[in-house]
């Protein structure tokens, strides 16, 4: 086996790397990556993003939004969470067998005192019943990867806000993710790990993996990206995980409703999105203005459904004229979510 512990902290460069060194690089062995990254939420192949996150919330606090190639629900990932990848031929591994690629994890998290850490179900990984890690898996031309979270000290806190569609409606067809209750690891392991940090947590996991005392001894089972193979990397990170089309353009068709009151009358604007875009936005309510607000629905069709480009379109525009007294902001917001 050979292995690769990513040094960026950005999720979208990291997929793009696994993306790379599975279509691109020829192994003799099995590769395993290790890979931890600033806070994100990362949706599944086939869900529709706006549907999954708190868009306010996530924009509020500056978290990265992608997608990945694999299917699965949507995860969220600070620096207190550690990410594994296997990659290997797909005709070594079941498609779909999480089992069998998770328990060599589960057999090092058993050595680090993580003794009731468990496979559960199709794809979880549970310690006492709780979740601390879900699972996806990819495959493409005779190569799979299945990846994977450890939460070893994620933010708690900030899951349920950041993964919590509020009070608005979006109705679609996306995979909708399931929530389970979650817990980090580390108060299950053994004393000596308590103070544990997530690259001594990735260290300590790569040399029971490989059945070493230290790194120094696989040394020769580093792999090193080329600065060539870097020039592709950065291009698949460009045209997929920080591709506004790749991460909310993928979602399917769906359906808006968001309603308002404010101190000058309620506002009740009905969306309809294909492809990333407003395909149709109709404006209810007892709202006051003296310009027609079909005007406005008029310039926001075709338009993509995200909040800067809506500003962006309408920042020239005196919504005084079409919704009386209520704020340009909260109009912004309201529409845009």
């Amino acid at each position: 086996m050979y292995y690769v512990a990513m040094k960026d902290h950005e999720i979208g460069r990291n997929l793009a790397t696994e993306q790379y060194l599975m279509n691109n690089v020829e192994f003799d062995e099995p590769l395993v990556l290790f890979y931890y990254e600033e806070p994100c939420l990362i949706v599944g192949r086939n869900q529709n993003t706006l549907e999954e996150i708190n868009a306010d919330y996530v924009r509020e606090h500056n978290i990265t939004v992608t997608r990945r190639l694999s299917g699965g629900g949507a995860v969220y990932q600070d620096l207190g969470n550690l990410c594994f990848s296997f990659v290997v031929d797909s005709d070594s591994q079941e498609f779909g067998d999480f089992k069998t690629f998770t328990q060599p994890i589960i057999d090092a998290l058993h050595d680090m005192g993580a003794t009731t850490a468990t496979v559960s179900g199709r794809n979880d990984l549970l310690v006492d019943g709780r979740k601390f890690s879900g699972n996806a898996m990819y495959s493409r031309n005779g190569k799979t990867f299945s990846h994977g979270t450890l939460m070893l000290n994620v933010d708690l806190e900030v899951v349920p806000q950041a993964l919590t569609v509020p009070t608005d409606k979006i109705a679609s067809k996306g995979i909708k993710s399931v929530r389970s209750r979650v817990t980090n690891l580390r108060p299950y392991l053994a004393p000596e790990y308590q103070d544990i940090t997530v690259p001594e947590f990735r260290d300590v996991l790569l040399t029971k993996l490989f059945g070493v005392d230290s790194l120094a001894e696989i040394a020769d089972k580093e792999y090193q990206v080329t600065p060539e193979q870097q020039k592709a990397i950065d291009k698949i990170y460009e045209d997929y995980y920080a591709n506004w089309d790749w991460v909310y353009g993928k979602s399917p068709k769906f359906s808006v409703k968001r309603r308002k009151h404010f101190d000058m009358g309620t506002i009740d604007a009905r969306l309809l999105v294909e492809d990333g875009h407003i395909q149709q936005i109709k404006f209810y309510g007892d709202f006051f203005g003296s310009g027609d607000v079909h005007e406005i629905e008029a310039a926001l069709t075709g338009l993509r459904y995200d909040h800067a480009a809506i500003a962006d379109k309408l920042a020239d525009v005196d919504l005084n004229r079409y919704f009386t007294g209520i704020p340009r902001p909260d109009i912004i917001d309201l529409i845009a979510q």
